[in-house]
């Protein structure tokens, strides 16, 4: 009997899958962590985030608390994943000539200025407050990608994947920006240490070594070298990414030996099920006790808010709509105007990245770090109500079929 090798599923979908029910666990995690931050347990709840539990791996950041293992380690994998994504796409995906890039490109460029700029305006005479703003310019694939999730086939798999690509080269700036904007002062040895570590990696993927378990162990080391060395330490989880080989197989499904694909499918369900619900219900806690209207309209919590709800649409949809209209790209295949328009607007779902460049934006000030919270839920929260309702009544877009030509006289119809 003749054995066939299964191929794993494509990644592309198995991410899609895997996003859009980790998205609404994350819904469910996030809307827990406000329960207990307002019940009689918020006070166990920062106790539990918060209580130093050893070793000291960095003299900056003393002991290491729950806090700081999910964002500084858990975290680490999730942008592992990101990088494994962004690699696949640019490499064997949808991003992978120029002619794909071009439109999410555009469209997460201006997504990212546009919200910027408008948090900028809001917080103008607050200097204090200037260096959030990239909070507002991040979003959130797997709660955007979940709240596509339910509204079923009322959302072409075309508007999914735009969202995923805009999503994906989103995701490209913000890790940028943490490595190069919110970066402290920097621990020199630290830095040449994870410099010889990647020159390693890089030199077992050039010498064409496919063998997970080579690269992985020498990416914990790189993790450790990148916290000591000043920059965030979750940058390390894109650069071991960029390090893992993959086997190219254009118009094909994917290999099933290639180390990229294999660490995507293993750390997927674990990132998408496990770390960023972990992540959302340590990071979305937020008391709203006493909170009134004047607290959602100080600046930072409004700029914010206004940057993720204003400014991703604008951005996105401003920028999809010149682009076709210039020539330059065209629109989804299959989607309307009205449903295009809602997508940008679900891309104002800034949740994790958001909650995430927060402390970092202002660190050791928690005043600031909670109003910034309240921003980001508020925004997010109006971007995936609104956005959802759009495409609930937005009209499918149908495709026309030619009527088929009618019978002439000397072609009777056979019986």
């Amino acid at each position: 009997m003749m054995v066939v090798s299964r191929r794993p599923p494509s990644a592309l979908r198995s991410f899609l899958a895997s996003e859009a029910a980790g998205g609404i666990l994350l819904m469910v995690a996030a809307a827990l962590a406000m329960v207990v931050a307002n019940s009689p347990l918020a006070s166990a709840y920062h106790h539990w985030l918060h209580e130093p539990l050893g070793p000291v791996l960095s003299e900056k950041l003393g002991p290491m608390t729950f806090h700081l293992w999910i964002n500084d380690g858990l975290m680490a994998v999730f942008f592992l994943l990101v990088g494994l994504e962004i690699k696949r796409e640019l490499v064997d995906g949808e991003l992978s000539s120029w002619a794909d890039r071009r439109l999410p490109f555009l469209a997460a460029a201006s997504g990212m200025i546009v919200p910027a700029a408008i948090y900028l305006f809001f917080v103008a005479g607050n200097p204090g407050l200037a260096s959030g703003w990239a909070i507002p310019a991040a979003t959130d694939i797997a709660f955007a990608i979940g709240v596509l999730a339910l509204l079923g086939r009322r959302a072409p798999t075309s508007l999914k994947l735009f969202l995923t690509t805009v999503a994906i080269v989103d995701d490209m700036g913000a890790v940028a920006i943490i490595a190069f904007v919110y970066t402290a002062d920097l621990n020199l040895l630290a830095l040449a240490s994870s410099a010889a570590i990647l020159a390693v990696m890089y030199a077992l993927n050039r010498s064409k070594v496919m063998t997970l378990w080579a690269y992985l162990p020498a990416g914990v080391a790189l993790w450790y070298f990148v916290l000591l060395s000043g920059i965030h330490a979750t940058i390390a989880g894109v650069l071991v990414a960029l390090m893992i080989p993959v086997i190219k197989t254009p118009g094909a499904p994917e290999s099933a030996n290639s180390p990229l694909h294999v660490l995507e499918h293993r750390i997927s369900p674990w990132v998408a099920f496990l770390i960023v619900p972990i992540f959302g219900f340590a990071n979305a806690g937020v008391s709203v006790a006493g909170l009134g209207l004047q607290n959602l309209v100080a600046p930072l919590p409004l700029g914010i808010a206004a940057g993720l709800f204003l400014g991703k649409q604008i951005g996105i949809f401003g920028a999809v709509w010149l682009s076709t209209r210039i020539g330059v790209a065209d629109r989804p295949r299959g989607a309307t105007w009205l449903q295009v328009y809602a997508v940008a607007m679900l891309c104002g779902i800034g949740f994790t990245m958001s909650l995430f460049i927060g402390p970092l934006a202002f660190p050791g000030n928690e005043a600031l770090i909670e109003e910034a919270k309240i921003g980001v839920l508020t925004g997010s929260l109006a971007s995936a109500v609104l956005g959802y309702a759009i495409l609930r009544i937005a009209p499918v877009y149908r495709l026309r079929r030619p009527h088929p030509p009618l019978p002439s006289d000397d072609q009777q119809p056979s019986t």
